[in-house]
């Protein structure tokens, strides 16, 4: 089983490549973002730690964490946010690692995936096979994200400026997919690095 990290900036078009790989390959797909969700629901583990270090007002009426009330809580104070991260992502990355010895047990999938804007700045190269760039031009990042999720010009800069960059990404990555063009060029240099891994794997 080869396991994959996929990363890029904010806009790259990450989902669309994870979704093409989930409907044509045998992978499990891991989005990062869902995990550290999950983690921080009541019973598990990061839950108690983040509650006891912002305090019951971030909760909501059911007791499960407010992510807007904790999101103005730790962008307004970068000591807590620094906490809190360290609080979450070591956990995603033990549960990360977890997740790969029972898959490499179970021998059910080919590819295991996992979908992170912060896979380098975590060192996710240090336990995963390799990791994937999805590169798209900041212009066209900005359209979309103006289009698709009606960001701000503010808001964008804000995100993108907290990002690894381009040179960064490709330091780290042993591949990068261009996702300038169409989908289906993009899904194409997939294909073809899928089947690059295939055929290392046989031999």
């Amino acid at each position: 089983m080869r396991t994959i990290g996929i990363t890029g900036g904010v806009g790259c078009g990450k989902s669309a490549v994870i979704k093409y790989i989930e409907d044509h390959y045998n992978a499990r797909i891991i989005f990062a973002d869902n995990l550290a969700y999950e983690l921080e629901s009541p019973g598990h583990e990061c839950y108690d730690d983040i509650v006891a270090l912002l305090g019951r007002e971030i909760l909501d009426e059911d007791g499960c964490i407010d992510k807007h009330a904790m999101a103005a809580k730790i962008f307004a104070d970068p000591d807590l946010l620094l906490q809190v991260n360290g609080i979450i992502h070591p956990a995603v990355k033990r549960y990360i690692l977890r997740a790969i010895d029972e898959e490499k047990t179970a021998g059910r999938y080919d590819l295991f995936v996992l979908e992170a804007a912060l896979l380098i700045e975590e060192k996710y190269y240090e336990i995963l096979d390799e990791l994937w760039y999805v590169r798209c031009d900041a212009d066209i990042r900005r359209g979309r994200l103006k289009t698709t999720r009606g960001y701000s010009d503010e808001k964008i800069d804000q995100i993108m400026s907290s990002q690894c960059d381009d040179e960064t990404f490709i330091r780290y990555c042993a591949h990068v997919i261009d996702n300038n063009g169409s989908l289906e060029e993009a899904y194409a240099q997939v294909d073809a690095l899928l089947s690059d891994l295939t055929a290392l794997e046989e031999t």
